[in-house]
């Protein structure tokens, strides 16, 4: 039987960042017309491979092929000519940019003056059949993520990609544009594309892929075809036999109302260019309670987070913590009264990259270790294994820059620092976003046993299961407004769900 030559091939691939071994990849291909998943648990090394296969990173060692040939890839350039695209979990697009214009930045081949009626002609077909239905002469900065994503993908296609690596790509849809994407995926892979999916979602691998290879410890230890893959043989690759399984039952629910640490009472926020307007939006969380937010992505869920953390201050209305007005509190007044964040974008609000894992966790902590003459690195140090530990999160090397953890991972950084200390109030936007399934299961044991502590939980989630299995009450933002409050009685779908998109209301 004659086998087809791969579109793209990498052999002996090895990577270092310092004493970290990323990656030690003995051989990876992809075929035209294959979705090829790539999973692993944070930190396993695949998105430094797929970075490697685009030219992000000069690998140490490793050999490459596309379509046969012995290639170099020394660059995203290079790769680029080589008709390798990567869409990577943060978008690449100018947000003040419109749609053709970014575009047109992208592309090598175009002349050096072109319209864009030109340029339009250029997209209209591939765009049609992403679905991409929006006026390319929109700023980017006005589109649905989902959207956003889509010129991602249709930049990459029309600069000449055959093979697209999609990292994380479900990261920052909602579940009805995850359905939209696998529909653009398995058309794409019909079409002779080859795809590489990266990703821990067990489920999503399972509906679109061919094959999957799974990563751990930088090492590609395990192949199969999807039709021989089950959840149990992925997680047994993925994390190996002594995995250590961190569930337990849901603590039991207070019997009487805990003290009143959150209120909201009729809070309004100024219009903001990009941000979502907050309407009348009263709440109350008390402690030992954990108290769910739902809702379409893009709905208020962000500025509600922020208007908790101090980073948004309401034009009406009052804010109160633990009774006391706190409606303009500096965010460091919070948080020394005792508020951990647990934001969605580690980079971007709770660290800084170019510092070490050991100056990161000290980031926040106040005069907390400050001594006379010297800062106690030492019990800093002692503190966050014993709350690392505590999350069952493997270590991490103290002297790593930030930078060079994977996503993963530098959710778990922020993780342990913020929940070393026993708050009494968290404030978690998505924070299992990105986490492999022993890290989401380990967040979901902290939280419950921090609310067992009597600790107060304000969880925002895109994931209605994760919402029903966590919370005690949950409230449904839509357009700024709290549309219900719901009672586990009603966490179904079929109930909240309507509440989402408004279709109750017009019932």
């Amino acid at each position: 039987m004659t086998v087809a030559t791969p579109l793209l091939e990498a052999h002996g691939v090895v990577k270092r960042f310092g004493a970290l071994l990323a990656n030690d990849v003995a051989a990876f291909a992809v075929q035209a017309g294959e979705v090829v998943a790539l999973v692993g648990e944070n930190g396993a090394g695949k998105s430094t491979l797929c970075k490697i296969l685009y030219g992000y990173y000069r690998p140490d060692a490793g050999e490459f092929r596309v379509a046969g040939q012995p290639v170099t890839i020394t660059s995203p350039r290079e790769a680029r000519r080589h008709g390798i695209g990567m869409v990577f979990q943060n978008f690449s697009l100018i947000p003040a940019l419109t749609v053709w214009e970014n575009i047109a930045l992208y592309l090598e081949d175009l002349p050096w003056l072109i319209g864009p009626a030109e340029l339009r002609r250029r997209m209209r077909r591939l765009a049609d059949r992403l679905r991409l239905a929006v006026d390319p002469s929109l700023p980017v900065g006005r589109l649905a993520v989902g959207d956003r994503q889509k010129v991602e993908i249709l930049k990459q296609l029309l600069a000449g990609a055959r093979v697209l690596i999609l990292d994380e790509p479900t990261k920052v849809l909602a579940p009805q544009e995850t359905e939209g994407l696998f529909r653009t995926i398995a058309e794409l892979r019909d079409e002779g594309y080859g795809l590489i999916f990266i990703t821990h979602k067990l489920r999503e691998v399972m509906a679109c892929a061919d094959r999957i290879a799974v990563m751990r410890q930088g090492r590609i230890v395990g192949t199969m075809h999807r039709k021989e893959a089950t959840e149990a043989k992925l997680l047994e690759l993925m994390f190996g036999e002594s995995s250590v399984a961190v569930s337990r039952p849901r603590s039991a629910p207070r019997e009487t109302p805990g003290d009143l640490v959150l209120q909201l009472d009729s809070i309004t926020t100024a219009p903001d260019a990009g941000a979502v307007t907050l309407r009348d939006v009263s709440l109350t969380l008390r402690s030992g309670e954990i108290l769910g937010v739902a809702g379409v992505s893009g709905n208020g869920q962000r500025e509600l987070a922020e208007l908790s953390l101090g980073l948004r201050w309401p034009i009406r209305g009052v804010k109160r913590l633990w009774g006391e007005d706190a409606t303009l509190w500096s965010v460091a007044r919070i948080r020394e009264a005792g508020v951990a964040s647990i934001p969605d974008d580690p980079t971007g609000l709770a660290l800084i990259p170019g510092l070490t894992v050991r100056e990161n966790l000290a980031l926040g902590s106040g005069r907390r270790y400050h001594t006379a003459v010297d800062f106690d690195w030492r019990r800093l140090a002692a503190d966050m294994e014993e709350s690392r530990s505590r999350l069952h999160f493997p270590p991490l090397s103290l002297d790593t820059r930030a930078a060079v953890l994977s996503g993963g991972n530098q959710q778990r950084l922020v993780l342990t620092r913020e929940l070393a200390h026993d708050p009494k109030l968290i404030v978690a936007l998505y924070p299992t976003r990105g986490l492999d399934a022993h890290s989401t299961e380990a967040v979901h044991v902290a939280l419950d046993g921090a609310r067992a502590a009597d600790a107060a939980v304000l969880l925002f989630s895109e994931d209605l299961d994760e919402l029903f299995a966590a919370c005690d009450r949950l409230i449904v933002l839509r357009e700024g407004r709290i549309a219900e409050t719901f009672s586990p009685q009603s966490f179904t779908a079929e109930t909240i769900g309507p509440w989402m998109v408004g279709a109750a209301d017009a019932a």
